[in-house]
């Protein structure tokens, strides 16, 4: 897993030299990537969502593109069409931005359902279908989606079918008093997003994502997640639990949360500390609930209050 820890650090430091005092929220959506999956970022304005996609985009040497969601915006716009040449009396494929390594969906919540779903068949399978024909999507890919969850005028919420589609929701948060003097301080002379440099290039991740499925996960580990999955399916405030989905994708991630920090098997603290980033979006709490202010966060932290902690010989780890 060394290779895979030390493409982390690459990456990890050269994004921290934009976005600066997020280190744990940059991991994450590491992990995504890392794991095949891909990322909602869902916070106020401002709070450099857009930025950070940017900056994974060009540390990792893959192509990128972004789409700025609008309610005008048709699926074509984000598929491609087939376009009628004079020249040769035929229709020619003109593929979209979807065409890419990274995908930015910039503000996803404020463009229709129609054109969301439009991203449902690339994020699951990796492919678009466009009159009949399937066309593959090069490795590695990712969508990185942001919203503001505090406007609501104009836009149009993602339903939990897709939400489930998403490895991890991450919220960045308004930085320190001393992290924001240090981003004054960066952008005094220029962006610093102009001035990095690819660290690594696409085949490291795809690699990288291919070590990731070696990572050794326990016979207790895996009951660890199934029984903390099952936990949400029954627990009196949640109305809907996880899916089948959600149990792949807390595995998955735990894995490559387990090799960025350089564990060439799963512990159960991997699954603990990635476990809101993966789960709290895949539950719906209780109307009833919603009104005595109990949200999938706090569910979750009674789980694992609740469940026992499976012990593993822990081996030597490389910090991030």
């Amino acid at each position: 897993m060394q290779n895979v820890t030390q493409t982390a650090k690459k990456i990890i430091g050269n994004v921290e030299k934009v976005i600066i005092g997020k280190r744990q929220e940059i991991i994450m959506a590491l992990v995504a990537q890392f794991c095949e999956g891909h990322a909602l970022l869902e916070d106020v304005p401002g709070v450099a969502k857009t930025m950070l996609a940017r900056s994974l985009a060009v540390s990792t040497g893959c192509d990128f593109n972004r789409v700025q969601c609008t309610p005008d915006l048709l699926p074509g716009d984000i598929t491609g069409a087939s376009i009628f040449s004079p020249k040769t009396a035929e229709f020619e494929f003109r593929p979209g931005p979807i065409f890419t390594q990274i995908l930015l969906a910039d503000e996803i919540n404020r463009t229709t359902p129609r054109t969301q779903a439009a991203l449902l068949e690339a994020m699951a399978e990796r492919k678009v279908t466009l009159d009949g024909t399937t066309h593959d999507l090069g490795a590695p890919f990712m969508v990185i989606a942001t919203q503001n969850p505090v406007d609501h005028e104009g836009t149009f919420s993602l339903p939990e079918a897709q939400l489930d589609r998403f490895m991890v929701r991450l919220s960045l948060g308004y930085p320190n008093p001393e992290d924001e003097d240090r981003m004054l301080a960066n952008l005094q002379l220029g962006h610093p997003i102009d001035s990095i440099e690819p660290v690594v290039n696409a085949q490291d991740i795809v690699d990288c994502q291919n070590a990731v499925r070696e990572v050794h996960v326990d016979s207790k580990v895996r009951s660890y997640i199934l029984a903390i999955v099952h936990a949400t399916r029954k627990h009196d405030d949640i109305s809907l639990g996880a899916s089948p989905r959600g149990s792949i994708a807390l595995f998955r991630a735990s894995q490559a949360l387990a090799a960025i920090r350089g564990h060439d098997f799963v512990m159960p603290d991997d699954v603990k500390k990635i476990i809101y980033a993966v789960m709290a979006h895949r539950l719906i709490v209780k109307p009833e609930s919603r009104l005595r202010k109990i949200t999938p966060q706090a569910v979750l932290k009674e789980i694992l209050n609740d469940i026992p902690v499976p012990t593993i010989t822990q081996k030597k780890a490389v910090a991030t």
